[in-house]
């Protein structure tokens, strides 16, 4: 087996590594492996934004929109305008 060393951890996160390995009646050594076994065999979801193409199948209709919308938006703003002045 290999050795694997890692510098300038916090020494917050090594009482805590010595408080849980404590808890579960193992070494530090065991509860590292135990907890990086965990970290890599646990599947990670890609990340994804809340509104995406990949979320969302009307998000490229919906970009397409916006400048008809914002020239709408714009063009009743200048409605209010023009209304307020006279």
């Amino acid at each position: 087996m290999a050795t694997f060393t890692i510098e300038n951890l916090p020494d917050d996160l090594i009482a805590q590594l010595q408080q849980l390995a404590s808890q579960n009646n193992q070494t530090i050594n065991e509860q590292i492996i135990n907890l990086l076994k965990q970290a890599v065999q646990k599947p990670q979801p890609p990340l994804k934004f809340l509104i995406s193409p990949e979320t969302d199948p009307t998000w490229e209709e919906r970009r397409k929109a916006v400048p008809k919308l914002q020239a709408e938006i714009d063009q009743r703003l200048e409605q209010r305008r023009a209304s307020n002045v006279e």
